[in-house]
């Protein structure tokens, strides 16, 4: 594991309690990113797979 998932997981994994005096900045920071990659990934999943693009293509139909 590298240092650097090493040291977001641990915040996460203790619930932000490891981040002192109460600041959850980074916390939310890494929960927007999170919220972000989720929304960029279902948006590729829509666009390569369930798009009428895709499925043409997949049952071998050309489409304009």
């Amino acid at each position: 594991m590298s240092a650097l998932a090493f040291a977001l997981s641990v915040p996460l994994a203790l619930d932000g309690e490891s981040v002192g005096g109460g600041n959850s900045t980074g916390i939310a920071i890494i929960s927007a990113v999170s919220m972000a990659g989720c929304y960029l990934l279902l948006a590729g999943l829509w666009y390569f797979v369930f798009r009428e693009k895709a499925r043409a293509k997949r049952r071998g139909e050309e489409r304009d």
